[in-house]
C-alpha cells in the first residue's frame, strides 16, 4: 500500500503579510458592512487569519513517511486579493511552498487554487484576477495549472480550478487581461479532456480541483462525462469547513444573486450549477484550522493498492488547535 496525505487552504502568513493586521477589512466603507464582515469572521469563518503557521509544520511532522504529499491550493493569505504578484503574498507562498518542498522534495505535487493568481476579496471588492500572479505562481512558485501522477490504476491529475471556472471569475479580471484568459481557459479544459479520454479501462481517477465551482465546466464537455464513471474521488478545497460545504449542498440550484455585489453574484453563480458536483464524488479536504465555530479542520490520507486489488481508502485526520 502507498500513501499520500493531502493537505489543502494552508493560507500562511509570512512576515509582511502579518504586518497587515486589519487587511480583511481595510477598504470596507460601509460601517454596517464591516460590522457584518468582523461578526461573520470573529465567530464563524477565521478570527485571526494569521494565527494557523504551526498546523503546517504539525502535518509535515505526521506525515514525513509518506509517498506522495498533495497540497490542494492556497498558500499564502492572499492578503491584497492579486495573488503572488503582490510582494507579500508571494513571500507567504514561498515560504508555504518551501516547508513543504524541503521536507518532501519530488514527493510533493502543489494544485494551483485562487489565491495564487487573485479574487475580488468579501465586501471590500478589492483585487481580481491577475495574469501576473499567474505568471509567477507557474515560474516563481513552480505550481502548474496541471499534472498527472500515475500510481497502478490509479491516476491523480491536478487541475487550476479558476482557468476551469473562468466563467465565474471573469469579471473579476482586468479588462484588458480577458481576452487572454479566455484562451487560457479553453487550453486548459482541452488539456483536462484529452487526459480523461486517454484513460484505458480499469484506470480509477483521484481529482484535485481546489475549488468545486469548476466541476460543471469539466461536464460540459464530452470527452469527460463519457468518462465520468472512472472518477474515483475529486478532492477539493476552498470552502475550509464541512459547515460551508454541506449549506452548498443544500443551496444546490439557486438563482443568481445580482444586487449584492460582486461576492454574492460569484458564490451564487456556482452554487446554481452545484447539482453537478455529485457527479464528481467531492470529498472537502478543509482548511487546516477549519472554521472558528467548529474548528473542524484537518487534512487527509489516501492508502493506495497499486496492484489494484483493493480500492483506494481515504483516512481523515482532524487538527487540535
Amino acid at each position: 500500500m502507498t500513501e499520500i496525505a493531502i493537505i489543502s487552504d494552508v493560507h500562511y502568513a509570512g512576515p509582511l503579510e502579518r504586518e497587515r493586521h486589519d487587511y480583511p477589512y481595510h477598504g470596507i466603507k460601509s460601517p454596517l458592512r464591516r460590522f457584518l464582515t468582523w461578526q461573520f469572521r470573529h465567530w464563524i469563518w477565521q478570527r485571526d487569519p494569521f494565527a494557523h503557521n504551526y498546523l503546517l509544520d504539525r502535518f509535515i511532522e505526521a506525515n514525513v513517511a509518506a509517498s506522495v504529499v498533495i497540497a490542494n491550493g492556497d498558500y499564502s493569505c492572499d492578503s491584497m486579493g492579486i495573488g503572488v504578484s503582490d510582494p507579500p503574498s508571494y513571500e507567504s507562498a514561498e515560504i508555504c511552498l518551501g516547508k513543504l518542498r524541503q521536507a518532501f522534495g519530488g514527493r510533493f505535487h502543489p494544485v494551483m487554487g485562487d489565491h495564487e493568481v487573485g479574487k475580488l476579496m468579501m465586501s471590500s471588492g478589492r483585487g481580481g484576477l491577475r495574469m501576473a500572479s499567474l505568471d509567477r505562481a507557474m515560474n516563481g512558485l513552480r505550481v502548474q495549472p496541471f499534472w498527472r501522477l500515475e500510481m497502478g490504476p490509479t491516476v491523480m491529475l491536478g487541475i487550476a480550478s479558476t482557468l476551469a471556472a473562468l466563467p465565474v471569475y471573469e469579471v473579476e479580471a482586468l479588462p484588458e487581461e480577458r481576452a487572454e484568459w479566455r484562451r487560457l481557459h479553453e487550453e486548459h479544459l482541452r488539456t483536462i479532456e484529452t487526459a480523461f479520454e486517454e484513460l484505458r479501462s480499469g484506470q480509477k481517477v483521484i481529482l484535485f480541483c481546489h475549488d468545486p465551482s469548476a466541476l460543471p465546466f469539466l461536464w460540459g464537455r464530452e470527452g469527460i462525462r463519457r468518462k465520468i464513471t472512472q472518477i474515483e474521488r475529486t478532492v477539493i478545497g476552498h470552502l475550509h469547513t464541512n459547515l460551508v460545504f454541506g449549506l452548498s449542498r443544500f443551496l444546490r440550484g439557486m438563482p443568481e444573486i445580482h444586487f449584492l455585489g460582486h461576492t454574492p453574484r460569484r458564490l451564487s453563480r456556482a452554487l446554481g450549477k452545484a447539482r453537478y458536483w455529485r457527479l464528481f464524488k467531492p470529498l472537502l479536504c478543509p482548511s487546516p484550522a477549519g472554521s472558528q465555530l467548529l474548528k473542524d479542520g484537518g487534512y487527509w490520507t489516501v492508502a493506495i493498492d497499486e496492484s489494484g486489488e483493493r480500492s483506494p481508502r481515504f483516512c481523515f485526520h482532524r487538527m487540535e488547535w
